[in-house]
């Protein structure tokens, strides 16, 4: 990240050079190791003086505010044929290693938000790379430089990718686990269904077969005296409450299919709201 020279002299990025002119003046009359007993003057000094000399300079300051310190040090300048070439490279690079972590079926949401920060993150990043100026408001952000940001967005990129992985992991759904557990319920209200159905077919042809009178005299007999009496519409009304029964284990299912869907979207809603706040507070 390198030192801050704005920050050092007390300066913005609006600064005229008379603004920065007083504000080093000031500062090295109080940072002179003539006048000031710390043993940490002098470097204090140096640094101050190393800040206003780049700050003045028109061709340093621009170099700076890119590329940070090190950029002067190793007297880089912007071009962009190479500017693109390393910035596919760190961008490749990443997006294969994003690729790798968040491979399984858990972690599908996870990989689709990593891919969606890295191309806001690279929009971004060529904005401020490629602009004359800095583009971020005077007001928001007013000593901080275009590297500084850069570096701050490569920074916090890994934290979000494993952010975004946990989260995955914690809200994923098993579509699968909950239709085959869906599946199962009617299967087993359809076994009912067959089942008095198949009652009720031989009542039917029992009847037509023997009479009414005979059928009844022989389930009586069978049932024995205190039996209840068996009767094709009494079928039929075992038939519908089976049938309601089988109905509510199938809503049942299906509402708790849907609940776990919403209420694991309801979270990560609230908890991406949460981040980015707790995020905003403490960069600010």
């Amino acid at each position: 990240r390198g030192p801050n020279h704005y920050v050092r002299l007390g300066v913005t990025r609006s600064s005229s050079p008379l603004d920065i002119k007083r504000a080093y003046k000031k500062l090295s009359l109080q940072l002179h190791p003539d006048k000031n007993p710390s043993p940490d003057a002098a470097d204090m000094f140096d640094e101050v003086k190393k800040a206003y000399d780049v700050l003045m300079d028109l061709e340093f300051h621009s170099v700076y505010d890119k590329f940070g310190q090190d950029g002067i040090d190793s007297n880089k300048r912007f071009d962009e044929s190479q500017f693109f070439m390393e910035l596919g490279i760190f961008y490749i690079t990443w997006a294969l290693l994003v690729f790798v972590l968040t491979l399984g079926k858990k972690s599908g949401d996870a990989r689709q938000w990593c891919y969606t920060g890295m191309v806001v993150m690279l929009v971004a990043e060529i904005t401020l790379m490629t602009s004359p100026t800095n583009p971020i408001p005077e007001w928001l952000l007013p000593q901080t430089t275009e590297h500084e940001l850069v570096w701050l967005m490569h920074s916090l990129y890994p934290a979000f990718m494993n952010g975004c992985r946990s989260l995955g992991s914690y809200l994923y759904v098993d579509l699968e686990a909950q239709t085959k557990k869906l599946l199962f319920a009617l299967q087993e209200q359809n076994k009912d269904i067959l089942l008095v159905l198949r009652e009720v077919q031989i009542g039917v042809q029992t009847i037509e077969s023997n009479g009414v009178k005979t059928t009844n005299s022989s389930h009586a007999s069978a049932r024995g005296p205190g039996a209840p009496r068996v009767t094709a519409t009494g079928k039929l009304k075992e038939l519908q409450d089976r049938l309601q029964t089988g109905n509510a284990n199938v809503a049942e299912a299906v509402k708790s299919l849907k609940g776990d869907q919403t209420q694991n979207s309801q979270l990560g809603f609230y908890l991406m709201i949460l981040g980015f706040v707790a995020m905003s507070y403490i960069f600010n």
